[in-house]
């Protein structure tokens, strides 16, 4: 297996790539799934994101070794339930709430690794979560409400945010999933598809209706399942688990600019507040020396994202 030396830069850039694909696709989301049921949603955003990497690398699901496989499928299910638990919770929680809950995982991700994995972060990291949680809370506490809270959603979204935290934990330790990102981003989108497409199937499959929905779904698919898994598998190569989670923590402004834009929401102290926190939360993170040590703390020689052959 060849070596290289971490690149923590290109790791940033692409979980930044991450935050925003998937903050885009939190508000199109849950507008579409006004028209189409969850599950048929999710099998089809996620069958079509496996169609399309195994279209662009037809053979990268050969000569596997069977950890290899394992760890695929087993990131599929962590995130799969994960999603669902989200995606059905939606249709209870208003959006900032919903997202303030699943952004709990920054906090959730560094506590499991410590007492799961005994991994040491540094305070400095520590710092970052803490300006992160800090962050969401003013997302979630100073924007008006948009509904009631239904404490069953919630519970579910909680969950939800543990499972992302656990799969954080693995993407990040699992040998397998350095050294094959691209299989295992292959295999992950594969699971989850078959996962919600045996929820889907026994009522048929609702497909979106109109143009400007086959377009959402197409941008779910290809560019926030797709490009979206592929670059943090090749991300999380370069930056540690919690670094990753304060990174892809920045969602809420993406969400925030893409409401400010189409929607014509107000910039108010909340988002300012909250901006604000995730910036400094995110130059703690990435300033020299803080996220490169914490990038190798704890792990052997870092093999290449994108494996030969």
């Amino acid at each position: 297996m060849a070596v290289v030396t971490p690149r923590p830069v290109l790791g940033i850039v692409l979980l930044i790539f991450v935050s925003a694909a998937w903050g885009s696709a939190f508000p199109l989301m849950k507008d579409l799934i006004v028209r189409v049921p969850v599950a048929d949603l999710l099998a089809e955003r996620y069958g079509i994101a496996t169609l399309v990497l195994l279209a662009l690398r037809p053979r990268s699901l050969r000569g596997l070794s069977e950890n290899t496989w394992l760890t695929g499928i087993l990131l599929g299910l962590l995130f799969g339930v994960a999603q669902t638990a989200q995606a059905v919770s939606l249709h209870d929680l208003p959006s900032s709430v919903s997202g303030f809950t699943v952004g709990s995982y920054v906090v959730i991700t560094p506590v499991l690794g410590l007492f799961l994995l005994g991994a040491r972060t540094s305070a400095r990291v520590w710092a970052s979560v803490a300006l992160a949680t800090a962050a969401m809370t003013a997302f979630a506490l100073m924007r008006e409400a948009e509904g009631d809270i239904a404490l069953p959603a919630l519970v579910a979204t909680l969950l939800a945010a543990v499972l992302y935290a656990v799969h954080t934990l693995l993407l990040g330790n699992s040998a397998e999933a350095r050294q094959n990102a691209y299989a295992v981003t292959v295999i992950q989108l594969g699971t989850i598809a078959a996962m919600t497409g045996a929820l889907a199937t026994p009522d048929g499959l609702t497909l979106p209706s109109t143009p400007g929905d086959w377009v959402i779904l197409g941008h779910l698919s290809i560019v926030a399942c797709a490009l979206g898994f592929l670059a943090r598998s090749w991300g999380q190569v370069h930056v540690s688990p919690v670094s990753a989670a304060v990174i892809l923590s920045t969602q809420p402004l993406w969400v925030t600019a893409l409401a400010v834009a189409l929607h014509g929401e107000p910039l108010t102290v909340g988002v300012y507040l909250g901006g604000g926190l995730i910036v400094l939360a995110m130059l703690l993170v990435v300033s020299p020396g803080g996220l490169f040590n914490s990038a190798r703390r704890g792990r052997g020689p870092v093999p290449p994202p994108w494996p030969s052959g």
